[in-house]
């Protein structure tokens, strides 16, 4: 990774006191037009760690310099110097043992999303604040009957998340199947965006951005734009897709090829389902399977209405955003020719899941997502859970280990909510008062505007505090998140 000049360092501050200067950022905004992406070239996935034994020993260093983001270089943020960072790729049972250097000029830490670990010490522990030039040791014990499933791993130090993963740290974690599942290939794609001006810098959010959640206008899957890749027809190919946008909503589309849903951030269906298009929050996941047929499909992004606040334009940094138009955003191009290939044994079915339905509940409670106007500085809105903004010395929640209970997660807003709470997953039991039929277990679940969900959680396992929030990341930074202790 190539050392940063000191104007692209200052003007990468926009993580710090340019985001934070009206003027500042009105400058940065106008030094030049912002180029296109080049689009193309092969994809490429992110380098894997994979554990051995039983262990996997890694150091991931956050740090700037120039990173090539959409064909182009940039002054980005990553991990190892790439973005995405490394996947890492390992078994229930294992032990994780990371070491986070930080060489970032701001404080940061790391919040392994989804993974069902400890929340406490030096285990998934958003509380924990690692200082520039500084490092900290994480150690992630993954319980021997912890769900497959495609996770992520991205920073949590409050008010800097947003910024940080929009500048590129983030990357993949796959926890492997028990027993291997029969696919010709299988491709690990981070969806993130971003947005950069006509120097390759990072451009920090505006008032407006963060209150609506930012949306950058460069698209990328893997760090690029529109990537190419090839197949023959008849195969079966695993995709594991993540959405690492800091607010953007993916509704997922592949014409001309046969997707069917093998599951939804963890754990897969017994029944993989055949869908059109695909959902997916910020930071949800999917598992697909993609079933190959002669000629040239794009996976496209097209427009999801996630709603607005009254007398606001629309999340944009700019007019020109690729997933509005009629066709939305072009993500990667799969080109299948040649022969056919042969064909695979049948799919075993996977364990099921636990379901909750029955089980007793020790507590019902409500959560209620709001904004409102005043008292969040000038200008700005509150986002609040319960009536309150994130304080990490306050606990919200506070719940008896080894009990059921059940959250009505409303939202009295004109904006959906993806809510996310750390370490123990939701099962939907209903939205907007109908039942959900199906078991369906997610650690990332919408809350539409003006509307409710319900889910049980079994809070087994671990004791310790971690935190809910709204995964709309510029909405958790401005307070929307809460804090649970479990004990």
């Amino acid at each position: 990774m190539r050392p940063m000049s000191r104007r692209n360092a200052l003007l990468l501050a926009g993580l710090g006191v340019a985001g934070t200067a009206a003027g500042g950022t009105g400058l940065v905004w106008t030094l030049t037009a912002r180029p296109s992406p080049i689009a193309g070239g092969e994809l490429t996935e992110p380098p894997e760690h994979r554990s051995i034994g039983g262990r996997l020993r890694v150091r991931l260093e956050a740090a700037p310099g120039q990173i090539r983001l959409g064909g182009q270089l940039a002054a980005a943020l990553g991990y190892n110097g790439t973005v995405p960072g490394p996947t890492l790729r390992l078994r229930a049972g294992d032990v994780v043992n990371l070491e986070l250097v930080n060489n970032l000029d701001q404080v940061t830490n790391l919040h392994v999303h989804g993974l069902h670990v400890s929340p406490q010490g030096n285990g998934d522990n958003v509380f924990v604040s690692v200082d520039p030039g500084s490092s900290f040791e994480y150690e992630y014990r993954i319980p021997a009957d912890h769900p497959p499933g495609v996770y992520w791993y991205h920073p949590h130090h409050h008010g800097r998340v947003g910024d940080q993963i929009f500048s590129g740290l983030f990357g993949a974690i796959v926890i492997e199947d028990p027993e291997p599942m029969a696919a010709t290939r299988e491709r690990v794609l981070v969806v993130s965006d971003t947005a950069l001006d006509g120097f390759g810098n990072i451009l920090p959010a505006r008032d407006m951005d963060r209150m609506m959640g930012r949306e950058g206008e460069l698209l990328l899957v893997n760090g690029q734009s529109n990537p190419q890749f090839s197949a023959h027809p008849g195969e079966r190919e695993r995709w594991r897709i993540i959405n690492a946008c800091v607010s953007r909503y993916l509704r997922l589309r592949l014409e001309g090829q046969q997707m069917q849903l093998l599951g939804m951030d963890l754990g897969r269906f017994r029944n993989p389902e055949k869908m059109d298009e695909i959902v997916l929050t910020p930071g949800n996941r999917a598992d697909l399977l993609v079933t190959t047929a002669t000629g040239d499909s794009v996976l496209r992004s097209v427009y999801q209405d996630r709603g607005s606040m009254p007398a606001m334009m629309g999340p944009q940094f700019g007019p020109a955003d690729p997933g509005n138009g009629p066709d939305g955003a072009a993500l990667a191009t799969l080109h299948v020719s040649g022969e056919p290939a042969p064909s695979l044994a049948d799919m075993t079915a996977p364990a099921e899941m636990g379901d909750l339905r029955s089980s007793a509940v020790a507590a019902r409670r409500q959560l209620v997502l709001a904004t409102g106007m005043g008292m969040g500085g000038a200008g700005m809105m509150r986002f609040t859970v319960n009536g309150r903004k994130f304080n990490d010395a306050r606990t919200d929640t506070t719940v008896a280990a080894g009990t059921v209970e059940e959250w009505t997660l409303t939202n009295r807003s004109p904006m959906d909510h993806p809510f996310h709470l750390h370490v123990w997953p939701m099962q939907i039991i209903e939205e907007n008062g109908q039942a959900v039929d199906s078991l369906l277990w997610q650690d990332v679940v919408n809350v539409p505007a003006n509307g409710r969900v319900t889910v049980r959680i079994a809070f087994e396992d671990f004791r310790g505090r971690s935190v809910y929030h709204c995964h709309i990341l510029d909405h958790e930074d401005l307070g929307m998140m809460g804090v649970i202790e479990v004990r």
